[in-house]
């Protein structure tokens, strides 16, 4: 019925913000180990063990100790320390440890009050180990020695229950019980008259035994030394003295005075005054002046710590006998203490969109002085932008009342007095900072519209070539830039994977090296990320800039440079000085001054018959043939760019001095060209006789042959191709032949000085432009009009061909 009343209790505090109602209570026993579950408080307050996560359940006390722990995720309530009902209560028939379950979202509160059940973990002790007892001997039976009974920090049924004395005999009993007043009481009963010179001392001991379950009990020693007649004890005037003490009183200060008398006389009427020695008194705050029986502060009292001490004093005759009285001291309270200020829970930085009625701040106040000197009131100084809302009890909250803005004020100081109505009041400040937090709302900026970098082709892996930079408006996390490249939305351009940026600090990257003839430039897209939520970004396009570098040689494109002897040139001796024998035609993949090609006779039979132009490559006759000159001319065209350093590559070629074209037939070996001594010519005379016969015919057949090989040679072509300037000249370079996408045409006449040397546009159609792999770019078509003097002229009538009237070099775009 209890707990169905607190249920309904709890569901109103739930329903109404910051209700009151009656505490959950619950019981657990002392000494309980650490993780022992006291009870499920959720499923008591009504809530599921979800909601204690979502709403940061958690536990607070008033002295900031955390006796208890609660399990979110069952709603157990646990113990988290052990609990010892002596340390915390002390002798106290009841001893309840109250907190509170603070729920958030919307915040509540929910009293819980556990009881700390005792168990028996405590012996009776008593508070000498021996007594002595100095009897007389005619002492009549029945009379009664008091003791000062065995404490039991333990309660109830686990307190002393019951004394005996061991080994029995038959002088002494042992009897106790409790008196009107409620005073406890513990007695030796003299059972029979003492004869001291039939037994002058007796010794048993005095067991005090609990009533727990197994019972526990606690021995003391009796050593009773029978006397001569002494028989009067001291007599307290009274058996329980109350006085009341105030907290600040002065040490040294006389609380009362203790008066025993006793009707003997001389030494056996003298009487002394002690404290009994008592659990818990050897660092007593008293001290009793041993024959005025004066007691005494010997250090100052505090009414915080102990209200109440109770002290047992012992009046002493000269005879050896002893009466016990009580003292109880009260301490009254002044206002020494100032109010405490506990913050539960603060929040800062609050969002500057945070909406009226945010609790900022909980907090309780609590001052360990009673009666008024306890009671507490809270106030907040000047501020128009918060206030204080009193929760539950002696809590508080600290909320806001008015939008807030962080541009016109970024921090807040707010000051919480706390003040007891003690006279003179004391008071307690607590200062609270809260700071006011950005919200997102300011996208990075770059400091240009674009960025333009360089980087040299052929670049080392992971080389620098520059860094972005943007600036964020915001504080905070909301102000810190990241960096990272944006995917490219055009179908038309891939994604880059050869540019890479460090996302801290801007820095760009690329990654691998770069060929200038493959691509011309980059353009990527740099987005800047704020690290706010939700985030806010922006773009800037990149462009990366590839900067050529000589790293082509000069391809030699005509004469063919495979492994096949050249073809020879034809020269009629008769041809004067500038006949153009042939051209030699050569590109360069490099672009601007790096294809800019020059021409250079390296080598050759007769080095002064001919001459090679710089600029164009054309090979001409520079002096007239002589005699003397071999038939056949070897030479060697050096081809060289304009790059740092210069590149280079070689052309070889032949050249036969005819003096009727009918003498193509002779042997093209160069041994028979050169070989004109005697031992030739009496080679070919024997061999002209032996065939006599056979070269009467074979003459006819070869004049014949020639006739019409002339004229295949006015009307013949000869075709060499290339493809992709761009890509294939690699292949040619290493293959010693021309790819094959271009078409040349060699005429030679005969009876003239001049022989045409065309170039054929491309078999292939015209490709489209190409954008480069990366980052865009195209590539011109290609032509051979590039160079300081590389210009070819359209053959008239036929658009397919190049006029090589005025040879030149040949480069690629």
């Amino acid at each position: 019925m209890a707990i169905a009343r607190q249920v309904l209790c709890l569901s109103a505090f739930l329903s109404l913000p910051h209700a009151r109602c009656e505490p959950i209570r619950y019981s657990v026993a002392e000494e309980r180990e650490s993780g022992s579950v006291v009870a499920n408080v959720a499923e008591d307050a009504g809530l599921a063990p979800a909601q204690l996560v979502a709403r940061r359940a958690r536990l607070a006390s008033e002295d900031g100790r955390q006796r208890f722990r609660l399990d979110r995720g069952t709603g157990r309530l646990v113990v988290a320390e052990r609990l010892d009902r002596e340390e915390l209560c002390g002798h106290s028939a009841t001893c309840t440890l109250p907190f509170e379950l603070l729920l958030a979202n919307p915040l509540q509160f929910l009293r819980v009050e556990v009881t700390l059940e005792d168990v028996n973990d405590h012996a009776p002790v008593f508070p000498e180990e021996s007594l002595t007892f100095k009897i007389l001997e005619k002492s009549d039976p029945g009379s009664r020695f008091p003791l000062e009974g065995a404490r039991d920090l333990d309660v109830g049924s686990n307190s002393v229950q019951a004394y005996s004395i061991t080994p029995e005999n038959e002088y002494f009993s042992v009897s106790f019980g409790s008196r009107s007043e409620g005073n406890k009481y513990v007695e030796l009963v003299l059972e029979k008259p003492l004869d001291r010179e039939e037994q002058a001392e007796v010794h048993f001991s005095v067991i005090a035994v609990d009533g727990g379950s197994p019972p526990r009990s606690g021995t003391t020693q009796i050593h009773v030394v029978v006397l001569d007649v002494n028989d009067n004890a001291p007599v307290f005037t009274q058996e329980r003295y109350v006085v009341k003490v105030l907290e600040n009183a002065p040490e040294g200060s006389v609380v009362l005075s203790v008066v025993a008398t006793d009707r003997d006389v001389g030494v056996n009427g003298a009487i002394s005054y002690k404290f009994s020695q008592t659990v818990g008194q050897r660092d007593s705050a008293f001290a009793i002046d041993l024959t005025s029986g004066e007691i005494k502060l010997t250090k100052p009292l505090d009414f915080e710590v102990a209200k109440n001490h109770e002290l047992s004093v012992r009046a002493t005759d000269g005879g050896g006998l002893s009466a016990i009285c009580k003292v109880l001291v009260e301490v009254l309270d002044v206002n020494d203490n100032a109010p405490e200020l506990v913050v539960s829970s603060f929040s800062s930085p609050l969002p500057e969109n945070a909406l009226p009625g945010t609790v900022v701040a909980l907090f309780t106040v609590r001052d360990r002085d009673a009666g008024a000197n306890g009671k507490i009131s809270c106030a907040l100084e000047d501020q128009l932008s918060f206030s204080l809302r009193p929760a539950y009890k002696n809590y508080y909250e600290l909320v806001t009342v008015s939008t807030l803005d962080r541009e016109e004020m970024a921090r807040y100081i707010l000051t919480v007095i706390a003040a007891d109505a003690g006279s003179p009041p004391l008071t307690t400040t607590q200062t609270f900072t809260v700071d006011i937090s950005d919200v997102n709302d300011n996208a990075p900026v770059f400091n240009q519209t674009s960025y333009t970098m360089y980087v040299h082709e052929n670049n080392v892996p992971t080389v620098l070539v520059g860094a972005v930079s943007a600036a964020d408006a915001d504080v905070g996390p909301n102000a810190k830039v990241t960096y990272f490249l944006a995917p490219h939305h055009s179908a038309e351009q891939p994604p880059c994977s050869c540019i890479s940026m460090n996302s801290e600090n801007g820095h760009v990257f690329v990654l691998r090296p770069l060929d200038y003839e493959q691509v011309r430039q980059i353009e990527v897209l740099v987005s800047a990320s704020d690290a706010g939520s939700p985030r806010l970004s922006s773009n800037v396009t990149v462009r990366l800039v590839v900067v050529d570098e000589n790293d082509n040689a000069p391809l030699v494109l005509y004469p063919s440079q495979d492994s096949s002897p050249p073809s020879n040139e034809l020269v009629p001796v008769s041809a004067e000085v500038g006949y153009l024998i042939t051209k030699v035609v050569a590109v360069d993949a490099d672009s601007g001054q790096n294809s800019w090609l020059s021409y250079h006779l390296l080598r050759a039979t007769d080095p002064g018959l001919f001459v090679v132009g710089a600029q164009s490559g054309e090979v001409r006759l520079r002096r007239p043939v002589t005699e003397r000159d071999a038939m056949k001319q070897k030479l060697v065209v050096l081809v060289r760019d304009n790059g740092q350093p210069a590149l280079s590559a070689t052309a070889a070629l032949s050249a036969l001095l005819l003096s009727d074209f009918s003498d193509v037939g002779l042997p093209h070996s160069s041994q028979a060209t050169e070989d004109e001594d005697g031992s030739l010519t009496t080679y070919l005379i024997i061999s002209l006789v032996f065939i006599s016969l056979l070269f009467l015919v074979s003459t006819a057949a070869f004049i014949t042959h020639k006739v019409c090989k002339r004229k295949e040679l006015k009307d013949g072509h000869v075709l060499y191709g290339t493809g992709n300037l761009q890509s294939d000249l690699a292949d040619a370079a290493t293959a010693g032949t021309l790819p094959h996408a271009y078409c040349y045409e060699i005429s030679l006449t005969t009876g003239s000085g001049n022989s045409e040397f065309k170039f054929l546009k491309p078999i292939l159609p015209s490709l489209p432009l190409q954008h480069h792999a990366l980052g865009g770019g195209t590539h011109d078509e290609q032509d051979f009009s590039r160079g300081p003097a590389t210009a070819e002229e359209v053959v008239p009538g036929n658009p397919g061909m190049l006029s090589a009237e005025q040879p030149r070099s040949l480069s690629s775009n």
